[in-house]
C-alpha cells in the first residue's frame, strides 16, 4: 500500500486549490465579468438615468472593477509556479515516478501515465504563456493569450478525469486513496 507523506499531500492539495483559484478568476474574467459585459451593464444602467459615459471612462471603471480579482490571479500564478517547481524537485528527490505511458504495461497504467504527462505539460504551458503575457515583449501576445485561455477547457476536463480515476480506484480496489490523501495513513 502506498503511503503519502505530509509533504506530498500538502503539495497535492495546495496545487489543487491554487489551480482552482486560477481557473475561477480566469473564467470570471473571460466570461461573466469580462470588460465587454461590464461596460455593457454600466452603459445599460447609466442610460436609464440619462447619463452617458465616454469609452475611456468605461474602460477605467471596468479595469478598476476587475483589478482586485486579477491581483489574486497573478498572486496564485506565482504560488503555482513555486509549488510546481517544488513538486518536480520533490518527485526527483524522492524518486517518485508515475507510470510510463510508452512502456509495455497495463492499459490503465499507460492511460494514467499519459494523463500525468498531459497535465504537467498543460500546467507548464499555462505558466509559460501566463508569465509571457505579464512580462513578455508582446510580440506573440495573441498566440500566447489563445494558448493560455485553453486552461478554461482543459482544467475541468482534467479535474473530471481525476475524480473518475479516484472513484474507479475506490470502487475497484477499495483502496481508501481519498483517506490516504487526507491523513496519510495506509
Amino acid at each position: 500500500m502506498k503511503k503519502f507523506t505530509l509533504t506530498h499531500r500538502l503539495l497535492h492539495w495546495t496545487i489543487g486549490i491554487g489551480m482552482l483559484i486560477l481557473f475561477i478568476t480566469g473564467f470570471l474574467r473571460m466570461e461573466w465579468m469580462s470588460k465587454k459585459k461590464l461596460s455593457s451593464l454600466i452603459v445599460q444602467e447609466t442610460s436609464k438615468e440619462g447619463v452617458s459615459l465616454s469609452e475611456a471612462t468605461l474602460k477605467t471603471i471596468g479595469k478598476n472593477s476587475l483589478e482586485p480579482m486579477w491581483e489574486w490571479h497573478e498572486l496564485f500564478a506565482y504560488i503555482i509556479l513555486g509549488l510546481f517547481v517544488l513538486r518536480i524537485v520533490y518527485m526527483v528527490v524522492k524518486g517518485i515516478r508515475f507510470p510510463n505511458p510508452f512502456k509495455h504495461s497495463a492499459p490503465k497504467e499507460k492511460f494514467q501515465g499519459l494523463i500525468y504527462l498531459i497535465f504537467y505539460g498543460l500546467v507548464l504551458m499555462n505558466l509559460v504563456t501566463g508569465f509571457y503575457l505579464m512580462w513578455g515583449d508582446g510580440t506573440y501576445k495573441e498566440q500566447m493569450e489563445e494558448l493560455h485561455k485553453t486552461g478554461i477547457y482543459w482544467f475541468p476536463i482534467f479535474f473530471l478525469i481525476h475524480l473518475a480515476g479516484i472513484v474507479y480506484d475506490e470502487i475497484s480496489k477499495k483502496s481508501g486513496i481519498v483517506s490516504k490523501m487526507i491523513n496519510g495513513n495506509d
